[in-house]
């Protein structure tokens, strides 16, 4: 299709019914020709809105998701322009080299592995408006040394957002802010080793198991079920859950079992430490609220945004009972850390405008639709677990057979996880933990074509 674009004209490789995804793609092929060349101007979104025949939004839409690629460069007042270098700087996930940023992922094409967001959704443009709103009124204590706890105004903006979103009791005073969820897990198991064991589901993320154990205490596994944790094997002073949706498997932690964890914490004086990775990403029914609310004072909540920002940002915190606060607040200031107080008054700014709300919002419904497409896609014979909210899904495969289908994955150089190494005693199950949220629009059914090969050729 040739548009019109003053008194040039451009030839776009689209077809109507591909939509908003397939403009997008013809646009970036247009760029990566060189018929769109860097540093000139592409069309108005009035203009080639009126050409294609389709909405002004959808347009606008496009070129917010290629400015955020980093095809395209925006400035109010002025034209839409082509990005200087004419692409995004090359990653070594665009050359087929493996991710840049996660070492632990197979160097290949297609990122299937899970535990990350889509990183080309980050809100540039919601971030920089807050960063120009805090930096024209942040005192200048803000740029001094932190508080080991963290900024308070972040602390009352997270109090806020968890009462109000995840139904956490959620005191500022009892707020403290880390690097993410393994910065302060470390520092949990440095404060809770005297207590003597730490109990974690099985299965559950090694790296995690590895991060609590720092402090010397063992880690023993607890088995979960099809209804989340076997409250009535926990045997040890501490447990780390994932009760919204247990990590890798997906179940939920059932009512009564909620209930029970909550009566065990209080009566023997246990402590729970809840990991609520990806609570915002419930598709099928209405959230899960955070276990802490049944138990404030023995349940301690965990969350970050590595899942809804990006985990780049190393932003977490912990709402922890009264009589931790000023433990964990030492063990952190004991190593010298320093909460980032300026990108701390930034996000308190994206939560407090609603900016945070409506990215949560927009990614839900993306990874929806994402997860929507992987569950048609999969072969006959892949049946998936773990699918009703995150950014991930298991897919079992026979006893035997979780060696052959990762071979098969990176044949068709597609990076899944295994299942394997989660568990903690012997393996009671094979299967794939894929990830469908790390792809960047454009390269999701790409990576999903791949993966439905590799799968396919398993039979």
């Amino acid at each position: 299709m040739t548009v019109s674009e003053s008194s040039s004209d451009l030839h776009l490789d689209w077809r109507p019914d591909t939509g908003r995804h397939g403009l997008a793609e013809a646009l970036r092929r247009a760029i990566r020709d060189g018929r769109l060349q860097p540093g000139g101007a592409v069309p108005s979104t009035r203009s080639l809105a009126r050409d294609l025949g389709l909405a002004r939004g959808t347009v606008t839409r496009v070129y917010a998701d290629l400015t955020a690629e980093g095809y395209l460069h925006t400035s109010q007042g002025a034209p839409t322009k082509v990005s200087a270098t004419g692409t995004p700087v090359a990653t070594p996930a665009d050359q087929g080299h493996g991710p840049a940023c996660a070492p632990w992922v197979p160097k290949v094409r297609w990122d299937l592995y899970p535990g990350r967001p889509d990183p080309s959704s980050f809100p540039r443009t919601a971030w920089l408006s807050a960063t120009r709103r805090v930096m024209q009124s942040a005192p200048a204590r803000a740029f001094d040394y932190g508080d080991p706890q963290g900024s308070m105004v972040l602390r009352e903006a997270l109090a806020r957002y968890l009462s109000r979103s995840r139904g956490v009791v959620a005191d500022p005073e009892r707020i403290v802010l880390c690097g993410g969820f393994a910065h302060g897990i470390t520092t949990l198991g440095q404060v809770l080793a005297a207590r003597g064991d730490i109990a974690f589901e099985d299965p559950s993320l090694p790296q995690f198991r590895s991060a609590a154990a720092s402090g010397g205490a063992r880690v023993v596994g607890v088995p979960v079920d099809d209804q989340g944790l076997q409250v009535s094997s926990v045997d040890s002073p501490t447990v780390v859950v994932t009760p919204a949706h247990q990590y890798p498997l997906g179940a939920t932690l059932a009512p009564q079992r909620r209930t029970a964890l909550a009566r065990w914490a209080r009566t023997t004086g246990g402590l729970v430490v809840e990991d609520d990775y990806d609570g915002e990403f419930r598709f099928d029914r209405r959230p899960v609220g955070a276990l802490q609310a049944l138990a404030p004072e023995r349940i301690i909540y965990a969350g970050t945004v590595s899942k809804t920002l990006s985990p780049a940002m190393r932003a977490g915190w912990l709402v922890v009972p009264r009589a931790l606060v000023e433990p964990v607040r030492s063990a952190l200031a004991a190593t010298g850390w320093r909460s980032p107080v300026v990108d701390q008054l930034i996000l308190a700014e994206l939560l407090t405008s609603g900016a945070y709300d409506r990215h949560v919002r927009q990614r839900r419904a993306a990874y929806r639709r994402r997860r929507d497409r992987l569950l048609a896609a999969l072969p006959t014979g892949f049946t998936p677990t773990g699918i009703s909210a995150g950014l991930h899904a298991v897919v079992g495969v026979p006893d035997d057979g979780e060696e052959e289908a990762l071979a098969a994955t990176l044949r068709h150089s597609v990076a899944v996880a295994g299942l394997a190494p989660h568990w903690i005693g012997e393996k009671r199950r094979s299967g794939l933990v894929i990830g469908y949220a790390s792809p960047a629009e454009h390269a999701f059914g790409p990576a999903l074509d791949a993966l439905v090969t590799a799968l396919r050729s398993l039979h």
